[in-house]
This record gives structure tokens, C-alpha cells and sequence, in this order.
């Protein structure tokens, strides 16, 4: 009977479970990762840096919705890849992360072997949903199978499974083994519970709805639910695109402003769908403790984030499509005046509208400009003032289309390699990273991995020559700044050296005419340079 090996049998099992792509780099570490690659339709990708993977896996699963797949070696691979894991547990990303560690007589003794960490399960356990050690080639299908369940039926955050080398090289017949894999459902809804909640509804005239990142693929649900309660929505910035951008129930985030949170104080009842409602879903001037003053219903996957949060009459525990559904199922039939509604949505986007800074009207037609001369683009912007503001007033075309590394674990970085996955994942949609030149200048080598990977995404770097966020804060406090003005690169000698065309964008007719040139077919990536010189 054939014998295969651990890592053979991992391949076979994540092409079973779905798995398309792979991204990761091999080290000598974990070369049995990639022997049964070869025998899969998986594509790897190999990005620069294990950051870059982690980001492109979390691109990726924001994406499509999947899970996005990570292999790194042991030691600097885990602790490189670390950040990306932070950012996808933050904003609640599928992400399965395969690390390679030490042979399982070397572990925990520290006798200073290659990459040899104290424990590097425990590592990657406070930034996961659980972190486990493969002891025994022949659980991997019940460890891959846990795994799984954590994507489609409970909270989507991520997973690392960590396997020695010695198990990695483990044989075993392949007859006893087959590839077994496990599809859980999402949890729905209980019955009492929709019904509780359609009862405080009922007669409700003034309804807000406050869509989140877990609401991202219950479009028909939130619509539906909108539309026969007449309610004003809210979208945060993982759920942007989640009702059409000129449907005129939807208002832009107001909410985060004292003005906004005057307009939802109107409301009889606030719903919340898939938000945790936490400081970056809602409080981006910090303006407090989120509070409602009228009647608060949730609908989370997450029983423990409902327990934590704010203090709420009812809530639905189950997945946000299955529960919408079933509470629009319930509602009564009552035509609703929704002529409040259309005034809420008005005055919340005035109020997000409402520049704060000079820039701010420069950063919203950039934005616009993008929006409309790209075929429903999909958007990744990093910890940049302009992505903080689109954070505000950007309206996306479709759900899953708009991301930001400002949300959650708020690293630097982020856009460039995630915009990598989400091109991997549709190499015909057009699939723009907009990042600030200090924020690039953390993953910029990954342009060299789109063009090796012929994603031909786009690269815009707002150029204001710093750390321009973090020098208005210093001076806002009186503080002299300091290390914050480290001089960028000459970003058109960086794109001739990474073999990609570059273009530097004096005015917004220019870019609308680069971006349509560009095309979402493209194979090349284009590296673009703006700043607030355009016009």
C-alpha cells in the first residue's frame, strides 16, 4: 500500500476543504509542506516577507469570504507573520495559519536549536481563536476539522496549527487515511429569541440599523429588515457596500460624532447586525462610551461579544443572514413612513461630511475618482489620513469591496499585500491599495511579488513626506515633533527597479484617465504617486 507523509496528506485536505491558494515562503523547516503541493490544483504565492503573506491570506478572505491560507517556517516565521495575525483576529478575518516547529523531543528545552522558541504555541494562542500542536500525523483531519467549524460556524478569527518536523515527515498508508473533511452550518437563530426581538419592534416608527463586518454577507437580510421596518442604516467600514450607495435609507457614519449620536438618540429602537460596536466601528473622535438612550437589540454569532458589550433589551444569537431573514419572517406587515428616515440618513451625512481638516475635500474626491473610474473597484487602504477619512463618507458599490487597516489592530503595511490576495482571489476585478508613502515603505517589496504573481492590482501612495497623522497629533500636543519625517524613496526608481510602470498624478482627470488605461484585467501592477500637490 502507498505510504504518504503528514505534509502529502495537508495538501490533499485543505484542496478538500476548498482551499484555492496558498501563501507562504519554505524554509528548510518546512519543505514537507510543499511535497503534495505539487499534487493539488493549490496556487502558491510567495510574497517577500511573512508579513506580506499573512496580509495577502487576510486579503484574500475579506475578499471572498474564505478562509485565506498561510504556511511559515518555525520560529521568525510565526513571530513575522504575528502582526498580519493581530489585524485578521481584530476584524474577525478566516485566516488558518501552518507553522512548522521543532521536532517533538526538542521542544520546551531550550537547548539552542534553529529557531527554537520558549513556546511558540503560546505565541500564537492570544492572537488566534485557538492555536494547537499536531502531536500525531493521524489527528490532523480532527485539528483541520476544528479549524473549519471556526470558519463557518462560529466567529471567523484565525487558526495556527503548528506541526514538528518529525510529524511533518510522519508516514503513514495512505488507505487509512483518506481525506475526511467536516462542513458545519452556520448557527441559526433561536425561535423565542426572533420572536422577542419582532415584539419590541413592533410600532417602532424610528428605527436605526447598524450594520458591521459580520453583517457582510447578509445583504438580502439588512435590506429586507430596512425596508419593512423604514429604518435609517449605518454601515461601518467593514460593512460598506452592504445596501446600494444611493439607497436613501443609508446615511454615512455620523455616528461618531456628537451630532450623529443626536440623531440616533431619535430612534425608538437601534438594531445592531455583526458589529461588536467597539472604538473603531463607530468612535473615530473618541468621543466616549457607546451609549443608546432608546430600546438596543443585537444580532452577533458571538454570545460572549453580546455578554461584554453594551447594555441591550434583547438580542439574537446565530449568523447575521440566517437571523435577519428570520426576523423579517416575523415582522408584521405594517407600511412604515420612512420620511424619517430620509432626513436621519441626511443630516448623518452631513454630519460625517463636515471637514475637519483642510485636506479633507482633496481626499474625497480621490476617493470619488476612484470609485468612478473603476468598474465596482475593490478598495484596501492602509493607516493613512486619507483611508481615515473614506472611513467616513466612502460609499462602496458592492459589500466586500472596501477594507482598512484603520479598523481593529490598525497596523501599517496592511493595503499593499492585502490588495495582492484580493487580486489572487478575482484577477478580473479592478483592486486599488491606497497608503500613505511612510505606510508603503513597510511591505513595499511586495510589489515585486504582484508582478512575479502577475496581480495587477494598483498602488496609490498618498505622498505628504512622513508621518503626517502622527505629527498633527504631536503638535496638536504640544509636543515638538520628532522622527516623524523620514524622506520617502523616489518612488519612480523604486517601481523601474521592481520592473512596473509607474506614474505620478498631478491631477484627478489624470488619475481617473491612469486607472481606466490600467484596466481589471491587468497583469502588471501599477505603482501610482499623488499627494496633496494634485489639483
Amino acid at each position: 500500500m502507498t505510504q504518504t507523509t503528514c505534509g502529502t496528506q495537508l495538501a490533499q485536505l485543505l484542496e478538500a476543504y476548498g482551499t484555492r491558494h496558498v501563501f507562504g515562503i519554505p524554509g528548510v523547516h518546512n519543505v514537507e509542506l510543499y511535497r503534495g503541493l505539487g499534487q493539488t490544483g493549490i496556487r502558491h504565492v510567495s510574497p517577500r516577507h511573512e508579513q506580506g503573506a499573512g496580509f495577502m491570506a487576510d486579503g484574500y478572505a475579506r475578499s471572498t469570504g474564505k478562509p485565506g491560507v498561510a504556511f511559515v517556517i518555525t520560529g521568525p516565521g510565526l513571530t513575522n507573520i504575528a502582526t498580519a495575525i493581530g489585524q485578521a483576529y481584530a476584524d474577525s478575518v478566516p485566516m488558518l495559519v501552518i507553522a512548522s516547529v521543532n521536532k517533538r523531543h526538542q521542544l520546551g528545552f531550550g537547548r539552542g536549536y534553529l529557531h527554537e522558541m520558549p513556546n511558540q504555541r503560546n505565541l500564537a494562542a492570544g492572537l488566534t481563536a485557538f492555536s494547537h500542536t499536531l502531536l500525531r500525523a493521524k489527528e490532523l483531519p480532527d485539528v483541520l476539522a476544528a479549524a473549519f467549524a471556526v470558519f463557518s460556524s462560529g466567529r471567523p478569527r484565525p487558526v495556527c496549527i503548528e506541526i514538528p518536523i518529525d510529524v511533518l515527515e510522519e508516514k503513514f498508508e495512505a488507505g487509512d487515511q483518506l481525506p475526511k473533511t467536516r462542513h458545519l452550518p452556520p448557527p441559526g437563530p433561536h425561535f423565542g429569541a426572533v420572536a422577542a426581538a419582532a415584539k419590541l419592534l413592533h410600532g417602532a416608527r424610528r428605527v436605526m440599523i447598524i450594520a458591521g463586518g459580520g453583517a457582510a454577507d447578509a445583504q438580502a437580510g439588512v435590506l429586507r429588515l430596512a425596508e419593512k421596518l423604514g429604518a435609517v442604516v449605518q454601515l461601518t467600514i467593514n460593512a460598506r457596500g452592504l445596501l446600494p450607495p444611493d439607497h436613501p435609507q443609508l446615511g454615512d457614519f455620523g455616528i461618531g460624532k456628537d451630532e450623529g449620536r443626536k440623531v440616533m438618540d431619535e430612534a425608538d429602537v437601534v438594531l445592531a447586525i455583526g458589529s461588536e460596536i467597539g472604538e473603531t466601528d463607530y468612535d473615530y473622535d473618541s468621543t466616549g462610551r457607546f451609549t443608546v438612550a432608546s430600546k438596543f437589540i443585537r444580532i452577533d454569532i458571538d454570545p460572549r461579544q453580546i455578554a461584554i458589550g453594551p447594555r441591550f433589551e434583547h438580542a439574537i444569537v446565530g449568523d447575521a443572514s440566517e437571523s435577519c431573514n428570520a426576523l423579517a419572517g416575523v415582522i408584521d406587515n405594517e407600511t412604515r413612513d420612512i420620511a424619517w428616515a430620509r432626513e436621519a440618513a441626511t443630516r448623518l451625512s452631513a454630519v460625517a461630511a463636515t471637514a475637519r481638516e483642510p485636506e479633507d475635500p482633496l481626499y474625497d474626491k480621490l476617493f470619488a475618482t476612484i470609485r468612478e473610474s473603476s468598474i465596482n473597484p475593490t478598495i484596501f487602504g492602509d493607516s493613512t489620513k486619507s483611508v481615515y477619512r473614506a472611513g467616513l463618507t466612502y460609499r462602496a458599490p458592492r459589500t466586500r469591496s472596501f477594507f482598512s487597516a484603520a479598523t481593529g489592530f490598525g497596523t501599517l503595511g496592511y493595503a499593499l499585500p492585502a490588495a495582492i490576495g484580493a487580486k489572487i482571489a478575482y484577477p478580473d476585478r479592478p483592486v486599488i491599495a491606497v497608503a500613505g508613502d511612510g505606510g508603503a515603505q513597510f511591505t513595499l517589496p511586495e510589489l515585486m511579488s504582484a508582478r512575479e504573481a502577475a496581480a495587477g492590482i494598483v498602488l496609490l501612495i498618498w505622498n505628504n513626506h512622513g508621518y503626517r497623522e502622527i505629527r498633527d497629533y504631536m503638535v496638536s500636543k504640544e509636543i515638538s515633533p520628532i522622527a516623524v519625517d523620514p524622506p520617502p524613496p523616489d518612488f519612480a526608481k523604486t517601481a523601474e527597479a521592481a520592473g512596473v510602470p509607474y506614474q505620478r498624478i498631478d491631477g484627478f482627470d489624470q488619475l481617473a484617465a491612469a486607472l481606466r488605461e490600467h484596466g481589471p484585467s491587468a497583469k502588471l501592477p501599477l505603482l501610482l504617486e499623488a499627494g496633496p500637490w494634485i489639483a
